[in-house]
């Protein structure tokens, strides 16, 4: 079995059971864009992450960024200032909107609303490609990493957190329905099957590091927090105050462990 076969069979493990989704309140998918808008102006005002800067050093004066799965911009806009030109690219022509309504006036923006890489042709071909927190939702990662590599000869940044972005409700899951979530994929995994979708002639540099806000809702208050681990867990809402007795006294639903992974072709 490949790389890719197995990072796409682990990512098809966590997969909620049909019983429970069919009986969830809510949809217990996707986030609000505003969380992705806080986001973005948060890193803004921040020191620029490891993810940052190795995206940063590879882009040459005046060239050209492209931000697959970009959300509000919080991979691209950091580093933004020194390009002519940022291509975003978005499921959610909402989130692209938010986007370049926070984005500096002199920057020239170009959206594209699509999911990787069914739109890369109309994205083009930037300098350098920068693409956060989008593996875990990406079941064909090696046609995935192919495409951003053909469209960023300088350099291609991509940020991740260590294991599954869901793995902190995993207890809740065991308390509430008595299902073990899975361990895999991992930021391993990725990294195994970005080797192996680029071949042996290229290096791969990667960077492990802890986020200093570990929050996945930054702006957003506890019981927010508190209410989309709730939604997440397929609940209804008089279960809250457990959620967050679960949770503790700092709710949180990301891991703090991120790796950021690069390389040049």
């Amino acid at each position: 079995m490949t790389a890719a076969q197995r990072w796409s069979e682990a990512l098809a493990s966590w997969a909620i059971p049909d019983e429970i989704i069919v009986a969830a309140p809510e949809p217990p998918h996707g986030f609000p864009v505003a969380t992705f808008v806080h986001g973005a102006k948060a890193a803004l005002s921040a020191a620029l992450t490891p993810t940052h800067e190795r995206a940063r050093e590879a882009l040459p004066p005046g060239g050209t960024l492209l931000d697959v799965g970009a959300g509000g911009g919080a991979s691209s806009l950091p580093i933004a200032g020194g390009a002519h030109a940022l291509i975003a690219v978005d499921a959610s022509q909402e989130m692209l909107d938010a986007l370049r309504a926070i984005a500096p006036a002199a920057l020239d923006v170009r959206t594209v609303c699509g999911r990787w890489p069914d739109v890369e042709a109309e994205a083009g071909v930037a300098d350098v490609a920068v693409c956060g927190h989008v593996a875990y939702n990406v079941a064909d990662l090696g046609a995935f990493v192919a495409a951003l590599t053909d469209h960023a000869p300088a350099r291609v940044v991509m940020e991740l957190t260590a294991v599954h972005p869901q793995s902190r409700l995993s207890p809740l899951w065991r308390h509430f329905w008595n299902i073990e979530r899975p361990t895999a994929p991992t930021a391993e995994d990725a990294i195994a099957v970005i080797d192996e979708a680029l071949g042996s002639g290229v290096r791969v540099g990667t960077e492990h590091w802890v986020r200093p806000d570990p929050g996945v809702c930054p702006g957003r208050t506890d019981e927010e927090i508190v209410s989309l681990a709730r939604r997440r867990l397929c609940l209804p809402v008089s279960k809250e105050p457990v959620v967050a007795e679960l949770l503790g006294r700092n709710p949180r639903l990301a891991p703090s462990e991120v790796v950021t992974v690069w390389w040049s072709v």
